[in-house]
């Protein structure tokens, strides 16, 4: 429920918590006042004591919504509105109907104010539980007053009405539950989220079904305190943080890591029994140490051709808490690697398939790890490295220096260029030369270690003179930034806006990273097919598109600035060279 309980920035906890009660106060004040004006004409002459305290109602709904007024931004013509009717009710309340009709009007607001951003099924819940609780309320506040005789000479039963108004509150908290994705596992009463959840749902039973044998309006007041409790809770479950999805064994694992005031993203795959690789966004900063509590902690390390940094931990069977620390600060993380052994990844081959699974939790799957890209040669990437190769044939290089790995993926791409190449007439040889092209087929490891042998190569002498190219998987930014300029073979353009979306995604839900290839097939999934286009040459090189002075103004939709959000190099640039290779 987005009931804009609290500001985007608070400026600190307490602050937040402040503002998070005023909001409750002020939604428990105005349903107490609306449920009291909708249910005055059921009862006759009020008492001066009632009205006092309907005035008083009127009066704190009234301050309240000022007052938040002044701490959060509110939409205005709103807050005009809740001030005149909750002053205007305490007035008309001398006349049943239209007091009744403006008390209408407010239990609309707090519906409104308690489902913004809410349709369907979610407004129509808030709708049910607001308007029941407000009722509740206002056979609450005016059985203080009114002597029960005018209540049973309206025809008007308390144990019924608790009963059906108990019932629609345990069913929109019912609702409520099974559509939060919680379900009825452990985080229902293990965290706050949970229990509050089910304040709900069991308090307005508590009061609804307890209370329906008895028609005392004494007893029927000890209800609403349940019910009260109940509207609280659901008012608040915007300001408590959902928590994350438990670990499910085989499934890559996403999760938020807190060390001191620092928070950032944790990656743990494939979480299977046995070594697991834990991955930390290289925003996440150094120094970070990984392990299993009573175990073996061991250091985050750079690995070769990705980026942050990367921990190896030994997941036992079952369910245990991964301990992460930097120095003396600690925290933990519950991982479950469940009973069965997961899929054997070659070491270098491991951060790409952390990569790949990556793209898939972004995109809210969580489909269990059973291969990595470097298990096979796609139909894709076969395709794309034969077109490279009559590209390259066509350039008339003396020969193709080829780099490949022992992966099957790189086994079956390299016997696939040096079919191609034999097709065409062009040598290949593993030494480097002057008047070659340098094409690399390994996985990220080999791949950044040709790269930056070629780069030290070219400084010293006259090597790879037709160009550095790099297999399609290898378009990843430690890859290609270790070299000025290098070229890829692609299906799809990576300045148009599907590309760009997952850039962006994949920095936004772990610490900015670059995305990769791997990461954004799985992203996309069964779609991939329908981006999955005509292959061109793309060069990437570590310049600045548009250079320009500081301050200088440019084209409108023409950025300057290299670190803009969504590009697939870091601090580079990638265009395509080639026109459509048919």
């Amino acid at each position: 429920m987005d009931h804009h309980v609290i500001p985007a920035s608070s400026g600190s906890a307490g602050v937040g918590i402040a503002l998070v009660l005023l909001r409750l106060g002020l939604l428990l004040a105005t349903a107490f006042l609306a449920g009291t004006g909708i249910l005055r004409p059921l009862v006759g002459e009020l008492p001066r004591r009632l009205r006092l305290t309907i005035a008083a109602l009127g009066a704190i709904s009234a301050v309240l919504a000022a007052v938040s007024a002044f701490a959060t931004d509110v939409n205005v013509i709103a807050l005009i509105v809740h001030l005149v009717l909750a002053l205007a009710i305490p007035v008309l309340i001398r006349w049943p109907s239209a007091g009744r009709w403006a008390a209408l009007a407010l239990a609309a607001l707090v519906v409104l104010e308690t489902s913004l951003g809410r349709t369907g099924v979610e407004f129509a819940i808030d709708t049910v539980y607001v308007a029941a609780a407000a009722l509740w309320f206002g056979v609450t506040v005016l059985s203080v007053w009114v002597p029960a005789e005018q209540w049973r000479q309206t025809n008007f039963r308390l144990g019924p009405l608790s009963l059906t108004l108990g019932g629609l509150l345990v069913v929109a908290g019912a609702v409520q539950l099974f559509t939060s994705g919680l379900g009825f596992d452990r985080r229902i009463y293990g965290t706050l989220f949970g229990l509050t959840l089910l304040a709900t749902a069991v308090l307005p039973a508590i009061a609804g079904f307890f209370f329906s044998r008895n028609d005392s309006t004494r007893v029927y007041r000890f209800g609403a305190a349940a019910v009260a409790i109940g509207f609280v809770a659901w008012s608040a479950l915007v300001a408590i943080p959902k928590p994350p999805e438990l670990p499910a064994p085989g499934v890559a694992l996403l999760a938020e890591a807190a060390l001191g005031e620092q928070r950032f993203p944790v990656l743990v795959s494939p979480q299977r029994p046995g070594k697991n690789l834990v991955h930390f966004p290289a925003s996440a900063g150094g120094d970070l140490s990984a392990g299993i509590e009573g175990g073996l902690i061991g250091k985050a390390i750079v690995r070769p051709g990705a980026e942050g940094t990367w921990a190896e931990v030994d997941l036992p069977k079952g369910r245990s808490d991964l301990v992460i620390s930097r120095g003396e600060e600690k925290t933990s993380i519950e991982v479950d690697a469940g009973e069965a052994p997961g899929p054997a990844i070659e070491d270098a081959d491991a951060p790409e398939c952390v990569s790949a699974a990556l793209g898939g939790l972004i995109a809210d799957r969580r489909e269990v790890l059973t291969s990595c890209p470097a298990d096979a040669l796609s139909s894709e990437d076969s395709g794309s490295l034969v077109k490279l190769v009559e590209f390259l044939a066509g350039r008339k290089p003396s020969a193709l220096t080829l780099v490949e790995d022992t992966s099957p993926r790189s086994a079956a791409a390299a016997k696939l260029v040096r079919e191609t190449a034999a097709r065409s007439g062009l040598p290949v040889q593993a030494e480097a030369g002057p008047n070659t092209a340098l094409v690399v087929v390994s996985g990220w490891a080999g791949g950044y270690t040709a790269m930056t042998r070629a780069a030290e190569s070219q400084r010293l002498k006259p090597t790879h003179q037709y160009g550095l190219y790099l297999a399609p998987w290898l378009l990843n930014g430690p890859i290609v930034n270790s070299v000025a300029s290098s070229s890829v073979p692609l299906r799809f353009d990576p300045r148009e806006q599907v590309a760009v979306s997952f850039a962006v995604a994949a920095g936004n839900a772990f610490g900015g990273e670059s995305p990769t290839l791997g990461g954004f097939r799985s992203w996309l999934g069964d779609q991939w097919r329908s981006i999955n286009g005509d292959v061109q040459i793309f060069a990437a090189a570590q310049v600045n598109a548009m250079p320009m002075y500081p301050g200088e103004p440019h084209a409108v939709g023409m950025i300057a600035d290299r670190n803009y959000a969504g590009q697939w190099i870091p601090d580079g640039t990638i265009v395509p060279v080639s026109s459509v290779l048919r």
